[in-house]
């Protein structure tokens, strides 16, 4: 008996000897990332603080969605915060005390920031979506940067920092949760050119590049990397007619992005930022439109 209780002791001890090496190796390695220092100087940026500039910016800031992470007055918010998980803060993009446009020196902060997903200090930004952001063109980008400058300042400084805690960093190393895009660009690739603006394919692909997060590069949807169990799968934007969009029409599409109901009268999940798709003009659902028909069938869950 005793000998029995002395080796179970050994075989506990043994494997909580291996869980302690197992976490302390995923703290290593998701540290290291998460701290890791960029060296990125990016091209700069030319633009004009127009007021035609500026209303060009926040109509991008707005059918691309900073201002449903950041809040519609920029000041940021805390999106997640669930300790096994992570505590996140969408950051304040003012100048207010707290604020990303107090902090940053100069344009090219902005740029790196937004195109590169990388602080001042070389550090990357946390879920930060500038892979999505980093196929913006220069005016594009300028607009944009414009816009973030001209917002009124809001003191709203981050309750607590960013946390990634033992779930997240789980799931970071599985590839499961892109916590740091910054190592999902190549920060050395030309900057892109966006096609002439109008109801085109080749326009809505470029527009489309803010609906990959939820719905993945080939717009089949399925469950969306990161988000919590609970989370609702994202729709296949894919002309699949059995689970995507094969047997929806243009209007049906217009009806969708404007009002937020399906072509059955449903309304779509709140998850769907559809207030915001609704600022879009009908040149840019138009693109968005073709750019989705022209894409092959895939079923749901692709990605």
């Amino acid at each position: 008996m005793k000998r029995a209780l002395k080796w179970a002791g050994i075989g506990l001890g043994g494997l909580l000897g291996v869980l302690l090496l197992a976490t302390a190796a995923v703290y290593g390695i998701t540290e290291y990332r998460l701290q890791k220092t960029y060296d990125v100087t990016p091209a700069a940026v030319a633009f004009l603080n127009d007021q035609a500039t500026i209303e060009k910016g926040k109509h991008i800031a707005t059918t691309r969605g900073c201002v449903d992470c950041h809040t519609a007055n920029l000041a940021g918010k805390v999106f997640v915060d669930a300790p096994p998980f992570g505590r996140l803060f969408a950051a304040n993009l003012t100048g207010g005390r707290g604020g990303a446009g107090a902090r940053y020196r100069s344009d090219t902060d902005w740029v790196r920031a937004i195109r590169h997903g990388i602080r001042p200090d070389g550090k990357p930004l946390l879920f930060m979506p500038s892979h999505e952001f980093n196929v913006l063109d220069d005016k594009d980008l300028g607009a944009l940067i414009a816009y973030l400058k001209s917002v009124p300042p809001v003191d709203n400084v981050a309750p607590k920092e960013n946390m990634v805690g033992p779930i997240g960093r789980v799931l970071f190393l599985k590839g499961d949760l892109p916590l740091v895009p910054a190592e999902l660009i190549d920060h050395t690739a030309p900057r892109n050119v966006a096609p002439p603006a109008g109801p085109t394919a080749a326009y809505g692909a470029y527009l489309a590049t803010g609906c990959t997060g939820c719905h993945g590069a080939g717009f089949s949807g399925g469950p969306i990397p990161g988000a919590p169990p609970e989370f609702p799968p994202a729709a296949n934007l894919t002309p699949d007619p059995a689970t995507g969009l094969g047997k929806w029409t243009e209007q049906d599409f217009f009806t969708a992005l404007r009002t937020g109901r399906r072509p059955d009268g449903r309304q779509l999940r709140e998850e769907m930022p559809w207030k915001l798709t609704a600022q879009m003009t009908d040149d840019e659902i138009r693109a968005m439109w073709l750019h989705l028909r022209s894409l092959a069938p895939q079923p749901v869950g692709n990605r």
